[in-house]
């Protein structure tokens, strides 16, 4: 093995650096902070904020233009498809319904032609919610089968569809995430890690780890945000959160990866046993490398996103180099060599 088969590719949210949402201000921080890559969400192009799916073919051309000036690339779309109602019913939530036929044609269709034309090969999305306060399981099959024809889609571009575990989905925790990725079968398929999104469920450091390992078979990349740990119940199962529905909204202690309850250090070195397989394993996907995604919430967060600042971008960026040095995995940062390249003479 390599030394490159423990290497991780860091990237981050880079509209969490950016108050006004701002092309310029959100690469101006990425770049400072030395990342070379960004996933693309939202932007403020002078007319009001707008979700990467809604950008048209002159604000894509303007993202590329930038991009270039910045010297960036786009690790993912950081896109919400998924994150609405499974059925048409009135559950008492804010979340909307869109009949899936129209979904697939409209919003997926939309999420592929950005990541096409922006050279990204991932898309990060969600598994749907069931109706409020009821059972994930008993609507199960029905996400894998709309799941399994985003992946078809997304495959047939050339891009791979990324789960990410979060709150209030069908796809709440890891287990769930592992037998949706399981039943989907789709190499399109992978799942997306997020330690911070199960401690705000009350799950426990220890419940969390074992979530990650149920992932790691799916396992395409991983987000970095932690909570405080939560003075909630012990789950009376360990496929189900102690907390039930969660007021993502309400949430206000995301804290960096040194500190809070997923406990990355330990995260980070089963990882590093597990990375030469599965740099193996996206390589086939033409994925550039195992992405690590810096999307903290340090100023808080909600259900379609969060904001750090430029500030607390610089916080959390130092706090996961610090602990994944102590993990033993390799990144790289921007540094001077970059800027004046040595002469090949």
């Amino acid at each position: 093995m390599s030394a490159s088969d423990y290497e991780i590719v860091l990237s981050g949210f880079s509209d969490e650096a950016a108050a006004d949402k701002t092309l310029d201000q959100q690469f101006a921080a990425m770049a400072a902070l030395g990342l070379k890559y960004f996933s693309l969400r939202f932007v403020d192009f002078g007319n009001g904020i707008k979700n990467v799916l809604d950008f048209d073919a002159r604000e894509i051309a303007t993202v590329r233009e930038r991009m270039q000036a910045y010297g960036l690339r786009v690790s993912s779309i950081g896109s919400p498809i998924g994150k609405v109602k499974l059925v048409d019913e009135d559950d008492g939530s804010q979340n909307v319904f869109v009949p899936f036929e129209f979904y697939l044609k409209q919003q997926v269709a939309s999420a592929c032609r950005v990541a096409n034309q922006l050279n990204a090969k991932l898309i990060r999305g969600f598994s749907f919610y069931p109706p409020w306060h009821q059972n994930p399981d008993d609507y199960m099959s029905q996400a894998i089968d709309r799941l399994g024809r985003i992946a078809d889609r997304c495959d047939a571009e050339g891009l791979t569809f990324g789960l990410e575990v979060e709150a209030n989905l069908v796809g709440n925790t890891g287990y769930r995430l592992a037998k949706i990725h399981r039943s989907v079968g789709s190499p399109a398929l992978v799942l997306v890690f997020d330690g911070g999104n199960l401690v705000t469920q009350g799950f426990d450091t220890e419940e969390v780890l074992a979530q990650f390992r149920a992932m790691l078979n799916g396992l395409g990349w991983l987000h970095v945000k932690d909570y405080r740990p939560l003075d909630a119940r012990q789950p009376s199962s360990s496929h189900d959160p102690p907390g039930g529905v969660i007021d993502e909204d309400a949430l206000l202690d995301y804290v960096p990866a040194d500190r809070g309850g997923a406990d990355y250090a330990t995260i980070f070195q089963v990882l590093r046993s597990q990375l030469p397989d599965i740099n193996r394993r996206i390589a086939q996907r033409d994925i550039p490398g195992f992405f690590v995604d810096l999307e903290p919430h340090l100023r808080g967060g909600g259900q379609f996103g969060g904001f750090s600042g430029a500030d607390g971008m610089g916080i959390a960026l130092r706090a996961l180099c610090g602990v994944l040095q102590r993990s033993g995995l390799d990144y790289r940062l921007t540094d001077f060599d970059d800027l004046h390249p040595k002469s090949k003479r």
